[in-house]
């Protein structure tokens, strides 16, 4: 991952195939495997904007993939 701008609260990263992948897989685990008792607490997001991000970078990997 390469780090291209930091601007308040926001930042422009490039993320290769590979990461994305492990983000994918985390992502998908914290949604989908396994049980998170206080969700939002723990994770720090709603459940259902966590899954709005993979779904997001599960598109991402199949336009890379193409």
């Amino acid at each position: 991952m390469d780090v291209i701008s930091v601007a308040g609260k926001q930042a422009q990263l490039t993320i290769d195939e590979n990461e994305l992948l492990i983000l994918n897989s985390a992502l998908n685990e914290i949604c989908n495997g396994i049980s998170v008792p206080e969700f939002e607490t723990r994770i720090g997001a709603s459940k259902e904007d966590v899954c709005a991000l993979l779904n997001d970078i599960g598109h991402i990997l199949d336009n890379m993939m193409a």
